[in-house]
């Protein structure tokens, strides 16, 4: 039961980091101006951009935890 609770919520978790991963725009995107390239450079993302790659990261630490906690169950 609760292995299969686990893996429930395992799949949900790998859908959502995809999607995340997919929404995020891509690094390239701003090396055409000198702006976007010296945002990048600095570290200064704003907006969308940023709260993805905080959702992206902790959906991460999710993936690897319920990957050893499954891996250990079975």
């Amino acid at each position: 039961m609760l292995f299969n609770v686990l893996t429930a919520i395992y799949i949900l978790v790998c859908i959502a980091l995809i999607v995340t991963v997919l929404l995020q725009s891509g690094r390239s995107a701003s090396l055409g101006t000198i702006a976007g390239g010296a945002q990048s450079l600095f570290g200064k993302k704003k907006g969308l951009d940023d709260l993805l790659s905080k959702i992206t990261t902790g959906l991460a630490i999710a993936f690897m935890l319920f990957t050893i906690v499954i891996t250990l169950l079975r």
